[in-house]
């Protein structure tokens, strides 16, 4: 069987450099749904937010703490935003023989997904992290709704990217 690549979307990095809920939920639900995987790569993506380290440079500590070896980790930190991660991903595994899995919260696992997709990378979904994305019946629906015109702005750009020869 061929080697998986998990990829892992990144969140916002506290000002002490401690990972959000949030980005420690997606690096969790990776870890475990990798664990049941024959050696995955791990791709966290996500570079330098408001707060320093880059989010891929966080996550990449938080798997190697659950054990994931170094060279099963592949790191791409300049990203700041869901296209450019996937515009740096696409590039990284360019010839990835493999499955890819997107892996990131439940809101923002479809718009990764589709983005992987239109990129040509024909990514599916890993398991998202349980339970809510955030406290409180406001937040988590803040987060849901601002998919909203996010999915179809997204696509229409990496489309746009994609058929100008710029992806």
């Amino acid at each position: 069987m061929t080697r998986a690549a998990i990829v892992i979307f990144g969140a916002a990095v506290r000002a002490d450099g401690r990972p959000s809920g949030a980005l420690l939920r997606r690096v969790q639900a990776a870890a475990a749904f990798g664990a049941g995987l024959d050696r995955p790569l791990y791709v966290p993506t996500g570079g330098i937010g408001r707060h320093g380290p880059a989010e891929a440079a966080v996550m990449a500590g938080l798997l190697r703490a659950q054990g994931v070896a170094q060279a099963d980790i592949l790191l791409e930190p300049t990203a700041l935003n869901t296209v450019a991660s996937v515009r740096a991903v696409r590039r990284l595994l360019r010839g990835w023989g493999g499955p890819v899995y997107a892996a990131t919260g439940r809101y923002h696992l479809p718009r990764c997904v589709l983005l992987l997709r239109l990129a040509g990378v024909p990514a599916r979904a890993a398991p998202p992290p349980p339970g809510p994305a955030a406290r409180g019946h406001c937040r988590r629906w803040y987060w849901r709704l601002r998919e909203v015109p996010a999915v179809p702005w997204d696509a229409a750009f990496l489309l746009w990217l994609r058929v100008t020869g710029r992806l």
